[in-house]
């Protein structure tokens, strides 16, 4: 049987997610704090998002993004006793079902490269792979090096970055997510621009547009740097590699386009 998400408190959510997790090839394991920010942050629609149960116990979720005409899979997982028996395959049609209802047109979501029976199952419902992207961590410099980069405002750094960007920004980076934080920065050189969130020590990169070295160097002064689903062709990631960076996790970002 399936659910709305609003079938389970935000604490039943959350035991759910981290159960659904358990032993994944990247574990998550959130907290309801968490777990609230992920759903203002991307936009996820809790009267589309599906809960599974069996035997009245929810044992699955499928979690929904909707933006206009786009929505995104924001975690589909299951727990272990539930696993390879169709319940992934179910949320996921559930989840299509309900983007159509809402002209939705095309779905996107991202699969970590090495869970190949989850990319099989995504071909199987029509997925496409439209590019691989890569989840960078950069260590912080050292107290001798510094960057030029000058602090601008969210909104300055913005406008900038939507001038020099050539490419879509993914779900978990894009213009709607950024739209929900209100604690980003901004840094600007001559030649491009960052939004970046300063959470603790870590720097994480939520845009960036432009010659990427200043701005990297810049930003890794103020700390270790994490940028997620960063396209392997991005400028970025060569300069990320040049400093010493590593990529902690590769994954294919994939679409299906609804016929509505």
């Amino acid at each position: 049987m399936l659910r709305s998400a609003r079938s389970l408190t935000p604490g039943e959510r959350t035991a759910l997610f981290n159960a659904a997790y358990e032993g994944y090839l990247l574990p998550f394991h959130i907290d309801e704090r968490q777990l609230v920010s992920m759903d203002e942050a991307f936009d996820l629609d809790l009267d589309a998002s599906r809960i599974a149960f069996r035997d009245g116990a929810p044992v699955g979720l499928g979690n929904l993004g909707v933006r206009g005409e786009d929505a995104w899979i924001g975690g589909v997982g299951v727990v272990t006793a539930a696993r390879r028996s169709g319940v992934g395959e179910a949320l996921m049609r559930a989840l299509h079902a309900q983007a159509a209802e809402r002209g939705v047109r095309r779905v996107w979501l991202e699969v970590i490269v090495e869970n190949t029976g989850a990319f099989a199952l995504y071909e199987k419902l029509g997925y496409s792979t439209v590019r691989d992207v890569e989840v960078w961590s950069l260590p912080a410099a050292s107290d001798a090096e510094s960057g030029d980069g000058h602090e601008a405002t969210a909104d300055e750094a913005h406008a900038r970055v939507r001038e020099l960007r050539s490419g879509r920004e993914p779900w978990q980076r894009a213009d709607g997510t950024l739209a929900h934080y209100a604690d980003v920065k901004g840094l600007a050189t001559e030649t491009g621009a960052a939004v970046y969130r300063a959470t603790g020590e870590q720097i994480q990169v939520v845009q960036i547009a432009g010659e990427p070295e200043p701005l990297l160097r810049a930003l890794r002064a103020l700390g270790p740097i994490t940028v997620l689903n960063l396209p392997e062709d991005d400028a970025a990631a060569a300069v990320l590699r040049a400093l010493g960076g590593s990529v902690v996790v590769g994954q294919h970002e994939m679409l299906l386009e609804l016929e509505n």
